[in-house]
């Protein structure tokens, strides 16, 4: 990760918080008094497609497997909004193994809670799982452009959707590269807020409605409490490691492949200049008059490449 995007946060180069972070995201995100900037981010997400959120409320996530620690993955949010549906918000900072079977097993455990004591008749409500991908999505040839995936269960015949109650919803955030300018409606400008907020020293004037201004007085770091100021630092101290042992990772794993490639390069060079020397050995022992049989036994060249000499 480039040095700008690891400024301290003592030397105040940041005035809002990088949601990136564990402390920064609940923050924003998941906290009783910033509740309207979730309902607002979900309603955005969804626009056009379900009727707009009035109200959330947060549930527990502890059931669903949440861990303490240094965590390349960050469960954030579970809460469910007036219409029943239920939401699993989170930020995925790192990949890991089985990313996409963790998804699926926590909408399974959130589907699994709906049912109650006694006799059910099965009807379920909406469950949505959002994932902000801090990385692309791996094994995936999407175009470069495309950076938000809605997933559904469908036939795969005639692409129909067959259950519309468990939704996927993965955002992968560094293939977001819109400028301010070019901003169009307001999930994108969830987006780019988002993504650039901790790189920010003012408030976009692109970005004027009421939930941004409610949003950039929530993350502004000078607002915070002694406490929040240092959880803050804490938070962003493991985002910097952890991100820097991802870079060395990466470092490590491109050295290799270069070294791995470097080898196979001279291998390839020394087998082919041994080939072409056998090749030579073989035509000048030819135009002295030698038998196919004796060239064949020296170099082991078949008879149809002596032949062809």
């Amino acid at each position: 990760m480039p040095e700008s995007e690891h400024a301290m946060i003592d030397d105040r180069r940041e005035r809002y918080i990088n949601p990136y972070t564990d402390f920064g995201f609940k923050k924003l995100f998941g906290t009783a008094m910033n509740k309207p900037l979730l309902i607002g981010f979900l309603n955005a997400l969804l626009e056009g497609k379900e009727k707009p959120i009035i109200d959330i409320h947060y549930l527990n996530t502890e059931h669903l497997g949440e861990y303490a620690g240094n965590r390349s993955s960050i469960f954030d949010v579970y809460c469910q909004a007036d219409d029943g549906s239920h939401f699993i918000v989170e930020m995925q900072k790192g990949q890991q193994h089985y990313f996409k079977d963790r998804t699926v097993y926590y909408a399974a455990s959130v589907i699994r809670e709906q049912a109650p004591k006694g006799a059910w008749d099965y009807h379920l409500q909406d469950v949505y799982t959002v994932s902000l991908l801090n990385f692309n999505l791996p094994e995936n040839k999407f175009p470069d452009d495309s950076y938000r995936h809605e997933v559904v269960l469908m036939d795969k015949e005639f692409m129909q959707v067959f259950y519309d109650k468990l939704t996927f919803i993965y955002l992968e955030m560094p293939k977001f590269n819109k400028t301010e300018d070019e901003l169009d409606g307001l999930f994108e400008k969830w987006m780019f807020v988002l993504k650039n907020l901790y790189r920010l020293l003012d408030r976009p004037a692109a970005l004027q409605e009421k939930v941004f201004t409610m949003l950039f007085e929530a993350a502004e770091i000078a607002r915070f409490t002694p406490e929040e100021q240092i959880a803050y630092e804490e938070s962003v101290k493991v985002f910097r490691d952890n991100a820097n042992v991802a870079d060395f990772a990466v470092e490590q794993a491109e050295k290799k492949a270069r070294a791995e490639g470097e080898a196979k390069g001279r291998a390839e060079g020394e087998a082919k200049g041994r080939a072409e020397e056998k090749l030579e050995n073989a035509r000048k022992m030819k135009e002295l008059g030698a038998s196919i049989d004796f060239i064949t036994q020296v170099t082991g060249l078949s008879i149809e490449e002596i032949r062809k000499l």
